[in-house]
């Protein structure tokens, strides 16, 4: 990240989801280009590779089967962290809602299970979006590392990012907090 103004930097000009969401209605964004907003900053997402693809396919079938109307399914879709926070997680599970949030993005407080699949990334998912899943409140991150084939679950969020973290490898069963009859190993979640 950039550091903060001083009088040795520019001024950066840190957008609020308000006018990030100005951007893409006025045409100012590429409808096709993969942003996020990450504290105030619009990143352009990295490339999706056939195993991050897959394993998104994945997750995303073997909830949408396990919870039926239990929760809303959220793939690669934007969730609004704060007012300077849009990111687009690769997976989220949320609170069901009949409109399916037609009417507002997802808050922390919707959100049960956010994953993050990640190979190029990692070190960005983890130093970056791990910590800002936690401070929002959401109540576990999964971080999918594809190139080690394990899975980090983080819990217990706090307001310096999450207090609790376990690695899942091979045959290794992992369950949602919010789900627990919903068990799968990694090597389910990474193929």
């Amino acid at each position: 990240m950039l550091p903060a103004a001083t009088t040795d930097y520019p001024t950066i000009y840190r957008f609020d989801v308000q006018a990030y969401r100005q951007l893409a209605e006025v045409g100012a964004i590429a409808p096709e280009k993969r942003l996020e907003l990450i504290d105030g900053t619009i990143l352009e997402m990295s490339p999706i590779g056939t195993k991050h693809q897959a394993c998104v396919a994945r997750l995303t079938q073997y909830f949408a089967i396990a919870l039926a109307d239990r929760a809303v399914i959220w793939p690669q879709n934007s969730i609004e962290l704060n007012q300077r926070s849009q990111p687009q997680p690769d997976l989220a599970l949320l609170q069901p809602r009949s409109d399916f949030y037609g009417d507002r993005y997802p808050q922390p407080d919707d959100v049960l299970l956010v994953v993050e699949v990640a190979d190029t990334t990692i070190q960005f998912d983890r130093e970056v979006k791990v910590p800002l899943y936690g401070t929002a409140g959401i109540i576990e991150m999964w971080l999918v590392d594809l190139t080690r084939g394990w899975v980090e679950v983080y819990r217990d969020p706090s307001s310096q990012g999450y207090r609790t973290k376990r690695t899942f490898q091979t045959e290794e069963e992992m369950t949602p907090l919010a789900f627990p009859d919903c068990q799968l190993t990694v090597d389910e979640v990474i193929g």
